[in-house]
C-alpha cells in the first residue's frame, strides 16, 4: 500500500487542544512490573468503504504529520530516508493504546485479585491494605501509599511461576469488564492507533510495545489484541529465579523485586537495553512518556513524535492538567509536556478533534 499523498501543511495539531504522582505513580513504580518487540500483524480494524488507510483520523494536522513522517522515511533520495533496518516505532499502551481511566487495567486486576485470594487470608480482613480493599472503600484506596501499592503487588503478582501468572491473567481478562463501558477491557483499544501500527507495518516498520505496564501481563494479550508478539514487548518486570517444581522440571518464578521499571526514563533504558536501536517514532499520551519521545527525537533522519490528549469526556475521557483539562494522576499530561511539544515539534492528538471514530465496536463520528 503506497502512503496518502496530500501535501502536509503543518507540523502539530495544537490548535485543537483545549488537556501519574500519588495512588498511581505508586502504582507505576511498584506495580507494573510485567518486554521487547519485533513485528507481528495488527489485527484488522473492521472494514471501512475507502481505501484511506487512516479513516478513523479526521483531515487535519496530526493525520497529515503521520503520512508525511511515512513519505519522508521511505524516500530514498530524501534527507529523511530511514533505512529498513532502521525503521523502528514504539508504542506506550495506557492511554495511548487503550482506555486508563478510572485506573490503569492491571491496577483493577490487582485489587480484583486481592479480593478473590482473600478467603485464603482471614487476617487480611483486619489489616491494611487489604482490609480496604475487600471492603472496596474507594477513598482510602485512592489514598494508598507506595508501600500499600507494594504490599498489594507482591500479594497478586509474585510468589508463583511465569505460567500460573500468564494463566490468572488470562482467566481474568475473560470476564473482567470496564465499570463504564460494560465491556472487556480488550474491547477498549483505540481503532485510531490499530490504523497507524497497520500503516507503519505495511512501509517496513517494526513496532514495539513499550509500556510501564507489567510485560508479562501485557505478553498475556498482546498478540490476539494488538498483533505484538511477546518478544515486542518491553515492559516493568519483576525478577525471575529459576528453580525446580514440584515434577522436577525447570520454571521461572517471580519475586517480589523490581528488575526493571520501564516508565519515565526507565523507557529509554528499556528501549536501549532489549530493543538495542533508537526509534524512528514514538507514540505516548503523558509524562512518563517524555524521556521516550525526547530518546526518539535526538536521533538522524525523519523523526516522528506524537502524544494523545485526552480531551473528549463524551465518547472516553478528559484529563491533562494541561489546556485547562481536569488534574489527574492517572496519566497526567501536564501543561510542561504540552510546551515542550511545542517547543520540539511533537504532535499532539486531539482525542475529541482528530479522530472520528475510538473504538470499533461504535460508530464514526460526523
Amino acid at each position: 500500500m503506497q502512503p496518502y499523498s496530500r501535501p502536509c501543511n503543518r507540523a502539530r495539531s495544537r490548535t485543537f487542544l483545549h488537556a501519574r504522582a500519588g495512588v498511581l505513580s505508586a502504582l507505576l513504580l511498584v506495580i507494573l512490573v510485567l518486554g521487547v518487540a519485533c513485528a507481528g500483524t495488527a489485527p484488522a480494524p473492521a472494514p471501512y468503504p475507502d481505501s484511506d488507510p487512516l479513516p478513523s483520523w479526521n483531515d487535519g494536522a496530526a493525520k497529515e504529520a503521520i503520512f508525511e513522517f511515512v513519505r519522508k522515511a521511505t524516500d530514498e533520495s530524501g534527507p529523511g530516508y530511514v533505512a529498513p533496518d532502521d525503521r523502528v516505532a514504539v508504542f506506550d499502551q495506557d492511554g495511548t493504546l487503550w482506555v486508563e481511566h478510572p485506573l490503569y487495567t492491571q491496577g483493577v486486576f490487582a485489587l480484583d485479585r486481592i479480593r478473590a485470594l482473600a478467603p485464603s487470608h482471614p487476617e487480611w480482613s483486619g489489616k491494611e491494605p487489604y482490609k480496604s480493599v475487600i471492603a472496596n472503600d474507594a477513598q482510602t484506596i485512592a489514598n494508598f501509599t507506595k508501600a500499600d501499592w507494594a504490599a498489594i503487588i507482591a500479594a497478586t503478582h509474585a510468589g508463583m511461576t511465569t505460567e500460573q501468572f500468564a494463566e490468572t491473567v488470562r482467566q481474568w481478562l475473560a470476564t473482567a469488564k470496564h465499570p463504564r463501558y460494560d465491556r472487556p477491557y480488550t474491547d477498549l483499544v483505540y481503532r485510531p492507533m490499530l490504523e497507524v501500527i497497520a500503516l507503519l507495518r505495511e512501509n517496513g516498520f517494526r513496532t514495539f510495545m513499550v509500556t510501564g505496564g507489567g510485560q508479562l501481563f501485557v505478553r498475556t494479550y498482546a498478540r490476539e489484541v494488538y498483533g505484538f508478539s511477546p518478544a515486542e514487548i518491553v515492559g516493568s518486570s519483576l525478577v525471575l529465579s529459576y528453580e525446580y517444581g514440584a515434577g522436577g522440571g525447570p520454571v521461572l518464578v517471580r519475586e517480589p523485586r523490581l528488575f526493571l521499571m520501564d516508565d519515565g526514563p526507565g523507557k529509554a533504558v528499556g528501549i536501549e537495553t532489549f530493543i538495542g536501536q533508537r526509534p524512528a517514532a514514538a507514540f505516548g499520551n503523558s509524562d512518563g512518556d517524555r524521556e521516550m519521545l525526547e530518546w526518539t527525537g535526538a536521533g538522524n533522519g525523519a523523526r516522528l513524535m506524537m502524544l494523545v490528549l485526552h480531551d473528549d469526556p463524551g465518547r472516553e475521557y478528559a484529563y491533562g492538567p494541561a489546556e485547562g483539562l481536569p488534574n489527574t494522576d492517572v496519566g497526567t499530561f501536564p501543561e510542561s509536556l504540552a510546551n515542550e511539544a511545542d517547543a520540539k515539534g511533537w504532535v499532539i492528538i486531539s482525542m475529541k478533534n482528530d479522530w472520528n471514530r475510538i473504538f470499533n465496536f461504535e460508530d464514526a463520528q460526523q
